[in-house]
């Protein structure tokens, strides 16, 4: 579909941020599911225009397409003088009765703003040709008068994705839409209404400029629309940054970046309600995300240490009281014994996400020993007593948190996981898979030149039968072994092929070199203030 065919359309214009560029698509779908939208069947993309002939690079935009009959009877489209919350620990918008278009929008993490297009082209005057069409049409003129109001005020801003203008050349480009006559008066603080005119040029997959401050060249697209939401950069103001990992109590070396930890939480349709599982839970940054979605939380780990946290003010405990978040049960086990700890007539949860531990930065455990001889622990020391583990292969971290999805899981219920993996990996060989689990998308993030990690989300699609465990499990890994080694010697293959770079032996000696002057440095600042200590006695 064409953006000259919106007669009876209702398009918004979505501008993605320069992140996670694979997730953003995934992302969009699972929020628009949660309302039961479904592009293709309740929307249409708009392929965007463009003034070159093929574009090369990453566009940040994306158009949605609604018969303005069905986005009337969905949503609340009468969105004046509506403002994004403060409050985000639910990511959504004051609203009553049916949302709003940004309300639904808002929750996506890597969503920018939400724009109700009103015109788009390859070049001004294309796109001013486009409004002007759109504002004669039945659907135009609703949405048009709701904008011309004698006691509401507006504002346009030029948006231009790092390219510089100065400020008559902005008011230049606002002059070419004069035509449009708004009445009320200008409000550069808090309009009712503000205006968008995204003045589009090309951008690298890195979002840099592909012609840097070269502003005489023509632009790649031009949009003008309402912003949706009452502002225009929904991540603006610290609104995401309050999550941050920096401002928590409790971390651990393993703990999972709050941006990712909510994408994954919105690929697991995790809601108010939500009943939420974390196996491998550490110091909880992913299900303290669960948790700002709303969900009920529960968490296991092996390591009762980093489950009572390092002192009565920084455990998990806190930092879900840091955000006002029911506390979370919390136990002490893991997923090789979890048919052994837990019995229940039927299934639990409706979501699991989790981080599980490959041994890139901590090992996995579980809970045995080698010995033969088991000793009880004495009644009046098991509160103190910290249990014997023993290594957890890869593979069975992946084959048990397979099997205990499928057998905790609610018909339709989702597991989102992390897999890291090198270059060589195959996703439809080396991906574990399980007989009740079907994969519903599954996305790549580089993280180095031979290492990225995959976020993977699967959905249980049958019920699962106890009897056919052993079975389950022999199915994991396609190829078997071979698969599993890829995601089992992560580290090693790092390093080995750190190795055959031919300055591999120079950086190594100069992290030698810094990891022992940082030795001596954290020594003679402790030597310097235990003298502090004895001169103030």
């Amino acid at each position: 579909m064409s953006i000259e065919s919106n007669g009876s359309r209702y398009n918004i214009l979505i501008e993605f941020v320069h992140r996670h560029l694979d997730f953003q698509r995934p992302e969009l779908d699972a929020v628009l599911s949660m309302h039961d939208i479904q592009i293709g069947r309740d929307c249409t993309t708009i392929e965007l225009p463009a003034s070159v002939e093929k574009v090369e690079n990453y566009r940040p935009f994306l158009i949605l397409s609604f018969d303005y009959e069905y986005a009337k009877d969905k949503f609340n489209l009468n969105d004046e003088g509506e403002v994004l919350r403060n409050d985000l620990s639910r990511f959504s918008f004051i609203q009553k009765n049916k949302p709003t278009i940004a309300s639904v929008l808002a929750r996506c993490t890597l969503i920018r703003s939400a724009t109700e297009l009103w015109g788009a082209g390859k070049c001004f005057a294309t796109c001013i040709s486009n409004m002007k069409e759109m504002s004669n049409g039945i659907v135009g003129k609703k949405i048009v008068s709701k904008c011309m109001k004698d006691d509401s005020s507006w504002k346009m801003t030029v948006h231009t994705l790092g390219t510089k203008f100065n400020r008559d050349e902005q008011n230049e480009m606002r002059m070419k839409f004069s035509f449009l006559n708004f009445p009320g008066k200008v409000q550069m603080e808090n309009p009712t209404n503000e205006f968008l005119l995204i003045r589009e040029v090309e951008l690298d997959h890195n979002g840099a400029l592909v012609y840097e401050k070269d502003n005489s060249r023509p632009p790649l697209a031009v949009f003008f629309g309402r912003v949706l939401g009452g502002i225009r950069d929904w991540r603006a103001k610290g609104r995401l940054e309050q999550f941050s990992l920096k401002k928590r109590n409790y971390l651990g070396p393993t703990s999972m970046d709050s941006e990712l930890s909510l994408i994954m939480t919105n690929f697991a349709l995790v809601q108010n309600g939500s009943f939420c599982f974390e196996p491998f839970v550490g110091t909880g940054s992913i299900l303290l995300t669960c948790g700002l979605r709303g969900g009920y939380c529960v968490g296991t780990d092996i390591d009762i240490r980093v489950l009572r946290g390092r002192s009565e003010d920084e455990n998990v405990y806190e930092n879900f009281k840091q955000y006002n978040l029911p506390r979370p049960d919390l136990v002490r086990s893991d997923n090789a014994i979890y048919h052994r700890h837990y019995v229940t007539p039927t299934p639990l949860y409706d979501v699991i996400v989790t981080d599980p531990p490959y041994g890139i930065r901590a090992g996995a455990r579980k809970t045995g020993t080698k010995n033969r001889e088991i000793r009880a622990v004495a009644e009046d020391m098991r509160h103190d007593h910290i249990a014997q583990t023993q290594v957890y292969e890869v593979s069975d971290v992946m084959g048990d948190l397979l099997d205990v999805s499928s057998r905790t899981l609610k018909l339709g219920g989702r597991l989102v996981y992390i897999i890291p993996s090198m270059t060589d990996f195959d996703e439809k060989t080396d991906l574990p898979q399980h007989d009740c689990l079907e994969i519903v998308n599954i996305c790549y993030q580089p993280l180095q030149t031979e290492l990225g990690r995959r976020v993977v989300t699967m959905q249980k699609v049958q019920e699962y039968d106890p009897s056919k465990r052993k079975e389950y499990l022999s199915k994991v890994w396609v190829n078997g072994p071979e698969s599993a080694e890829k995601c089992a010697r992560i580290r090693e293959r790092l390093l080995e092929a750190a190795k055959l770079k031919s300055d591999y032996e120079e950086k190594a000696a100069y992290r030698k070199k810094r990891r022992k002057e940082t030795k001596e440095a954290k020594k003679l600042a402790k030597q310097q203030k235990q003298r502090e200590k004895q001169i103030t006695k």
